[in-house]
């Protein structure tokens, strides 16, 4: 938690050295910008001055101290919620068993419910161990290039990595600002995302499909629509929670024959 907290104390003037940094690759816009506004002066000449008062602020910073007590309130909620799920399965279980009408619809019930736990548990256990491994992957590495606190950089792609496409995208932005601010090569500081890009492109595209294999796979247009409701709907939390949500409700559409096209839609 030291490093991360660092970074957050740091953050203003961490924003301003990164700007400040990235100021080569800004010139030609800059240039670009400039003769736009040269032309447009000149089209509107006749038209009134008018002053602009502009206040400046740190998107970042903002967004921090704006996003966390609602993402610490949303992780409690969630935790308290799992452990009565957890607490009462049984007693959900045996409710719905008892509205089923048919001995027939009973075994189904049972046959989704033991599928889901198996199948969500061995996809939960699986995914960690990959996510864990990647972490120490990209961690080590970037510490062995130099970049400083390779552990916190390790357990953010661990986590992150939770997060299908969003989750590495926001990670490698992450990286790049950090690689940006530590070395004063530009060209040096981007070998750092490129390691986290090559290091996923081989979990995503080679790892994960083959251990996982084809009964857990799941559409990627899917995937980024339950990303964006399940955010909208519990925030961080749901957005972790979105893969899981989506194999479940596979399992359960492949158990109904009625239901089985949607199941398929859903691979």
């Amino acid at each position: 938690m030291a490093p991360i907290a660092s970074w957050l104390e740091k953050a203003p003037a961490r924003f301003s050295e990164l700007q400040h940094k990235l100021m080569p690759l800004k010139k030609s816009m800059t240039q670009v910008a400039q003769a736009s506004g040269e032309i447009e002066k000149l089209a509107t000449s006749d038209s009134p001055t008018k002053t602009a008062v502009e206040v400046k602020r740190h998107p970042l910073t903002e967004t921090l101290y704006m996003r966390t007590p609602e993402f610490i309130a949303g992780a409690v909620l969630f935790f308290i919620l799992l452990y009565f799920l957890l607490a009462y399965d049984g007693v959900f279980m045996s409710k719905v068993i008892k509205l089923m009408p048919t001995l027939s619809d009973k075994k189904t019930a049972v046959s989704i419910a033991h599928d889901i736990e198996s199948h969500g548990s061995r996809y939960l256990l699986t995914i960690t161990i990959i996510n864990t491994c990647l972490g120490l992957a990209v961690g080590t590495t970037v510490g062995l290039l130099g970049l400083r606190n390779p552990i916190m950089w390790g357990v953010m792609v661990g986590v992150l990595n939770f997060v299908p496409y969003l989750g590495a995208l926001t990670g490698m932005i992450c990286m790049t600002i950090g690689a940006v601010l530590s070395f004063d090569s530009l060209s040096y500081a981007l070998l750092f995302p490129a390691v986290y890009l090559a290091s996923g492109a081989l979990e995503g595209n080679f790892i994960t499909p083959w251990v996982m294999g084809r009964s857990l796979t799941l559409n990627p247009v899917i995937i980024l629509i339950s990303l964006t409701f399940w955010g909208w709907m519990w925030g961080i939390v749901g957005v972790i929670l979105a893969v899981p949500i989506l194999a479940a409700l596979k399992i359960f559409c492949a158990h109904i024959e009625r239901m089985a096209p949607i199941a398929e839609f859903l691979s």
